[in-house]
């Protein structure tokens, strides 16, 4: 009877330091949570590429497409630009998107007679807001380099 009395303080414990180690998550995954819809709702009106093509002109030269996913709002706030760079980061080409596009999303447009060297295998496309600056988002698309 006398060890039933010892062991028993023991599983109380036990049990105290379990809800205190599910309090402890359930406070880290909340945090966790806000954290993510904060985050999202940031992420939701920077400007993105979804979806983007190249083509060969040939002779060194492409069509690039891109398609672009942004919450335009108006004159103040939209999607400027979409660039290709190179591997170091060097701008190759920019498309300058003149106005808003609020009722038109998402939208997708090329820029053709873009010359890329032959030593250039592979290139990113980011998209530039008004507002946020370049997106976070990238695509990366490999170059297909005729011969």
């Amino acid at each position: 009877m006398s060890q039933i009395k010892n062991i028993q303080p023991i599983w109380r414990i036990h049990y105290r330091i379990k809800q205190f180690l599910m309090s402890a998550l359930l406070v880290c995954l909340s945090a966790l949570l806000v954290s993510t819809l904060l985050t999202k709702s940031v992420a939701a009106n920077e400007p993105a590429p979804i979806k983007a093509t190249i083509t060969s002109q040939g002779s060194g030269y492409f069509t690039i497409s891109v398609t672009v996913q942004h919450e335009d709002e108006g004159d103040h706030h939209y999607a400027t630009r979409w660039e290709v760079l190179d591997p170091a980061n060097k701008i190759i080409a920019r498309r300058v998107l003149m106005h808003p596009h609020v009722e038109e999303q998402p939208f997708t447009r090329s820029l053709s007679a873009v010359r890329i060297k032959p030593g250039v295998n592979e290139i990113t496309i980011k998209v530039y807001d008004s507002k946020h600056g370049y997106g976070r988002r990238k695509i990366m698309l490999e170059v297909p380099h005729q011969g």
